[in-house]
């Protein structure tokens, strides 16, 4: 396995994976692999819907706990804070920012991430009844796909921490056949596929234009929402056309 793959997984997942002293350069490069990870996660989410496939809720269930699980809930973490401090913010640059920071989590987000975790569990029991699988695997995939997009796209805003070594060292030409993957890992899944992708999109479009707006481009913790949100949209789409 690469050292950008492994620091991939170290990100991402709470994965026991070894990776030594790791250089900025490293780090960058590690953005491109972000998609491998998602589809390493739905995999096993997809795994897990197979072993309770006679019934539909608690595969669901389960497979939304492997999600989270697996990342240890960061994204979820990311989309609580973004939350509080959309809201808290009242509009203020400085305000949302330092709210961002704070550790602790307000009723908003705990809202977030509720309604979110209600909805990709609707989603997936039905997915699971109506006998589909794979879209667990292109929700996983294009989720981690949002994060080098916005990379690529999109000023960091912070000068320090994880995703400021993300922002200076981004392999351009890596992230863009990562996005490209992704792309076609979701294709597996036919014009049902290319929707999701095509939804997926509007959402992050509308999201980066919040986010320039609001900050002048993306946090960690706004990167973190936009992964969630777009996890739950796919699910949601393709339980909807399926």
């Amino acid at each position: 396995m690469s050292m950008p793959l492994r620091i991939a997984f170290v990100f991402l997942t709470r994965l026991p994976v070894a990776v030594g002293d790791v250089d900025a350069a490293a780090v960058g490069r590690s953005l491109a692999w972000y998609p491998v990870v998602g589809l390493a996660i739905g995999g096993a989410a997809a795994a897990v819907v197979g072993v309770a496939w006679d019934t539909p809720v608690l595969a669901a269930a389960l497979a939304v706990a492997v999600l989270a699980g697996l990342s240890g809930a960061l994204h979820l973490d990311g989309l609580a804070d973004t939350a509080d401090a959309w809201v808290g913010g009242l509009g203020d640059r400085a305000r949302t920012l330092a709210i961002m920071k704070d550790p602790y989590c307000g009723p908003v987000g705990v809202v977030a991430i509720g309604t979110v975790l209600m909805v990709e569990l609707a989603a997936l029991a039905s997915l699971v009844e109506a006998g589909h699988w794979l879209p667990v695997v292109v929700a996983g995939v294009l989720s981690r796909a949002v994060a080098p997009l916005l990379f690529l796209t999109t000023p960091y805003v912070r000068r320090e921490g994880l995703g400021a070594a993300l922002a200076r060292h981004i392999d351009v030409t890596g992230v863009r056949l990562a996005l490209g993957a992704a792309l076609a890992v979701s294709l597996l899944a036919g014009w049902k596929g290319l929707f999701a992708v095509a939804v997926a999109l509007v959402l992050v479009y509308a999201l980066r234009a919040a986010f320039l707006r609001r900050l002048g481009g993306i946090t960690g913790d706004t990167v973190g929402a936009a992964m969630v949100l777009t996890e739950a949209l796919t699910l949601v789409v393709m339980a909807l056309v399926s």
